[in-house]
């Protein structure tokens, strides 16, 4: 039987990223595609000796049903720590959620109809366009360059777009590119917002993973009028298989991202919740963060010491203060994917920058590089690797 497909998901295709991944497994390759923290940051001793207490104190809590709004312990701790830093304010409300992702899609849901248009960074996470296009958006590349999104073009956009129902941004160490949007860009960003009447979906995952430079407010401490969206989450400061992220909205909007949630997996695993309650009012986990940030330092700044070295001087390079990532660009007229094809061949990969943009067919002189997940020694060996294919790839 051939089943027709819903016009939302019948031009929808698997995650380049994922089929790179599948590339990258293989024996001898030097993989920079991880979209991940590194494996030797788990606490996974903590958390099973939390887990082995909690199955013997709390059993009855977390094999039940819980709330849709989340386990309230967890759930009080993170409007605790968002209402410190000023980004939860009087009139919104914070929800524990199944992963970051979770976000994305609740907000397209929520206020997306067909045709209505987000503008969103150029490059961006790639899994946020993909969420997007399945609520039928019109998707507006807007330019970034080394202080994030370029705040002209985004005033220039929502001059000239119709139906901009919200923007969408990463502004701490942004996927892919790695580059934070500085405090004046957050601050035209929210005017802009204000003055043209939309709402900001602020993506907040890899704050916590600064290794240098000076932190930056979120956007949400300058909301007055409940405007902006705010999530973050603890895959990347505990474990990205937990799933356990928390979405910050006003109370209007967020009554209905309950129902929506409801309508997906009633609730975010319970047993997840609780082992992250445990383990942030048990365990040191600024701490913890500190150790990860040092052993992420010492990666990002081998990777840019081993590009200095390897790669042509024509090619540009981002200089991440934190997070996972860094973006290579190339001179015009080359080709990310030609490139990703030829690093493949010499057994190192990296993700090419074409599917991380809303017009993908012409933007293909991107590749983002994790230094996060690599060792020392395949940074090394793979950045050398690299730069040999590059010096013959344009000449």
């Amino acid at each position: 039987m051939s089943i027709p497909i819903s016009k939302h998901m019948e031009h929808m295709n698997p995650s380049l990223i994922r089929e790179i991944f599948k590339a990258a497994q293989k024996e001898g390759m030097i993989s920079f595609t991880a979209g991940s923290p590194s494996a030797e940051e788990f606490p996974a001793q903590e958390l099973a000796d939390l887990a082995k207490d909690v199955f013997a104190t709390q059993a009855a809590t977390f094999l039940s049903y819980g709330v849709t709004e989340g386990y309230q312990p967890l759930r009080q701790w993170i409007a605790d720590e968002l209402q410190r830093s000023g980004i939860q304010r009087e009139g919104d409300d914070t929800i524990v959620i199944s992963g970051g992702q979770q976000a994305l899609d609740f907000t397209a849901k929520c206020l997306l109809n067909d045709g209505d248009t987000v503008l969103v960074e150029a490059p961006t996470f790639l899994n946020a366009l993909n969420t997007f296009r399945t609520y039928g958006a019109r998707l507006v590349g807007v330019p970034m360059d080394g202080e994030g999104m370029d705040m002209d073009a985004l005033e220039q956009a929502l001059q000239q777009e119709k139906n901009v129902k919200f923007i969408y941004t990463i502004p701490n160490f942004q996927n892919p590119m790695g580059v934070t949007l500085s405090a004046a860009r957050r601050r035209r960003m929210y005017d802009l917002a204000e003055q043209y009447d939309v709402v900001i979906l602020e993506d907040d995952p890899y704050g916590r993973l600064r290794y240098s430079g000076t932190p930056v407010d979120a956007i949400k401490t300058l909301d007055r009028s409940g405007r902006v969206i705010y999530t973050g989450s603890f895959s990347k400061i505990i474990a990205p298989g937990i799933r356990v992220a928390y979405l910050c909205a006003p109370k209007e909007l967020m009554a209905k991202m309950v129902v929506a949630k409801q309508c997906v997996d009633v609730h975010t695993n319970m047993l997840s919740q609780v082992l992250v309650y445990e383990y942030l009012t048990r365990c040191d986990l600024e701490a913890h963060i500190r150790q990860c940030c040092d052993h992420y330092r010492i990666k990002r700044d081998a990777m840019l010491s081993a590009i200095d070295r390897n790669f042509p001087a024509e090619v540009a390079v981002t200089r991440p203060e934190g997070g996972l990532f860094l973006w290579v660009t190339l001179p015009g007229g080359c080709s990310g994917m030609e490139l990703h094809q030829r690093t493949i061949a010499a057994g190192v990969a990296a993700v090419p920058g074409k599917p991380f943009f809303a017009d993908n067919i012409e933007n293909d002189r991107g590749l983002r590089m994790n230094f996060s997940v690599p060792s020392l020694e395949e940074i090394d060996e793979g950045v050398a690797r690299m730069g040999a294919v590059l010096r013959d790839f344009l000449q």
